[in-house]
Formats: structure tokens, C-alpha cells, sequence
């Protein structure tokens, strides 16, 4: 099902599946701004289709319409509205990369949103390696040079082996993929550069898995270890040779994320 929720003056899209009592709720990374999860029900199912008898998963974007200085916080409270709105009090969320660092918020700021945690390739601040990547990312989309835009997020993205195989094909997938406007995305980035809650990760309490690869060049590799230090009983799974994209080549990636729930 696709579907949409009122948030103030605008919209949220989501994309729902599943039959299932019980329920997860899906935040996706930076890519949102860039292209939202708006009539994809169909394809985003993919992975969760063996589970679907017992969950009904929830795929949100962030909301149409951001105002200057939306911050991750701000999303974080928009997300908790949005699943009110749907009837969901209580699920358990998964958030990856800038979902993640949403998911977090969500955690500290309405514990009882959460039941439990999944945390993918994200950080509790906007570190060294995520600024140099965001910055980039910012300045190509401000020389509105896509293809490079594309090309620098896939680099920093895939592990070596996919990046051998595919390479060649990313000014093509690029010229397909272009967006008609970069607002969406200065919107979301901005709010990563704003973004640090290292000093709140102790007031997570719902149990959480963190899942990473142990060469990630969008977070840095050390992310995944201060949220496990800072979470108090969370658990830690890194995918060796992985990185940014071990939600997608982590081959057992689901079944971990549906064995923790």
C-alpha cells in the first residue's frame, strides 16, 4: 500500500506491507531527499517478504515541505506524528544511515514510540568523515553536476567488489536519476552537518542491534563502536569487507534484523 499522512501544512509519504501484528517502522538514509518512497510499495518489499505474515512494515520519508533549519530533532517528532496519525503508539524502528541518526532522536525524545532498535551503518554525530562527505555531496549539487554527485556518493558507498562490477554503469543509472530540484536534499543534509547526540545515548533504553561494515566511508568506521559504547547493553554485529552499503550486500542482513526483533 502506498499512502500519505498530514503533517501540518503538508504531507509525509509512506509506503506500507505486510499483514502482521506486529510492526516495523522503516527510516531511510540521505537518498530521500533526493527521490521519496512515493508509489514504491511494490519494489521496497522485496527484502521483508518472508516475514511478512507476521509484520506489517512501514517505509516513511521525511515530510514534503522542510523549513529552513529542519532539524534531525524536529524529524524525528514529525516521524512519532506520523505514526500516531496511522495508529502505530508503539513499533519497533529500524533507521539506516541518516535514518538512523532520526531513529535515535526517536528513541531519546519518545521512548515510548520504541520498542526496539535497529541502528544501520549510522553515527551519533556528524563526524569528520560524514562532514567531508555531506560538504561534497552539497557542492556538487550546487554545481547541479549529478553524474559526479552520483558517482562520489556510490565510491564512498559500495564495497570494492560491487564498485568492479557496476562502475561502469553509474553515468547511466546517474542521467536517469536526476532530480528536478536539490532543495529536498540541502534540507536533509544541512540537518546531518547540525547533528550530535553523544551526549544523550545513555537515555536510549529499548534494547538495540547496531549492524555496520568494518570499512565504512560515508560515517567512518569508529561510529558503530561509540554507539555501542553509549547505548548500555546494545549489541554489535560489523560486516567484514562492507561498508555504507551492508544493509544491501550484507547478505543475512535481514534475517539479523528480524532475529533481534
Amino acid at each position: 500500500m502506498n499512502g500519505s499522512v498530514k503533517i501540518g501544512g503538508t504531507e509525509m509519504y509512506y509506503a506500507a506491507f505486510g499483514k502482521g501484528e506486529k510492526k516495523l517502522v522503516v527510516l531511510p538514509g540521505l537518498s530521500d531527499g533526493l527521490a521519496t518512497v512515493k508509489g514504491k510499495a511494490m519494489v521496497l518489499k522485496g527484502p521483508y517478504k518472508k516475514y511478512l505474515n507476521d509484520y506489517t512494515v512501514y517505509m516513511f520519508s521525511r515530510k514534503n515541505d522542510m523549513p529552513e533549519g529542519y532539524s534531525i530533532r524536529d524529524m524525528a517528532a514529525d516521524q512519532v506524528t506520523a505514526m500516531k496519525t496511522l495508529g502505530i503508539n508503539r513499533a519497533s524502528v529500524l533507521g539506516v544511515s541518516q535514518g538512523g541518526m532520526i531513529a535515535q532522536c526517536i528513541a531519546i525524545y519518545h521512548p515510548e514510540a520504541v520498542e526496539k532498535l535497529i541502528l544501520a551503518v549510522t553515527a551519533p554525530y556528524c563526524n569528520e568523515t560524514a562532514r567531508v562527505a555531506v560538504n561534497t555531496w552539497i557542492e556538487l549539487a550546487k554545481k547541479d553536476d549529478y553524474t559526479a554527485f552520483f558517482i562520489d556518493s556510490a565510491e564512498r558507498t559500495y564495497s570494492q567488489a560491487y564498485l568492479d562490477k557496476n562502475r561502469k554503469l553509474f553515468p547511466f543509472i546517474a542521467k536517469l536519476t536526476k532530480p528536478t530540484s536539490y532543495e529536498r536534499f540541502y534540507r536533509n543534509a544541512y540537518a546531518i552537518l547540525d547533528f550530535d547526540v553523544r551526549g544523550e545515548l545513555s537515555r536510549i533504553k529499548a534494547p538495540t542491534l547496531i549492524l555496520s561494515g568494518d570499512n565504512d566511508l560515508t560515517v567512518g568506521n569508529d561510529a558503530p563502536y561509540e554507539l555501542n559504547r553509549g547505548i548500555e547493553g546494545s549489541s554489535l554485529y560489523i560486516y567484514n569487507g562492507l561498508g555504507h552499503s551492508a544493509f544491501e550486500e550484507g547478505k543475512d542482513f535481514y534475517n539479523r534484523v528480524f532475529e533481534f526483533l
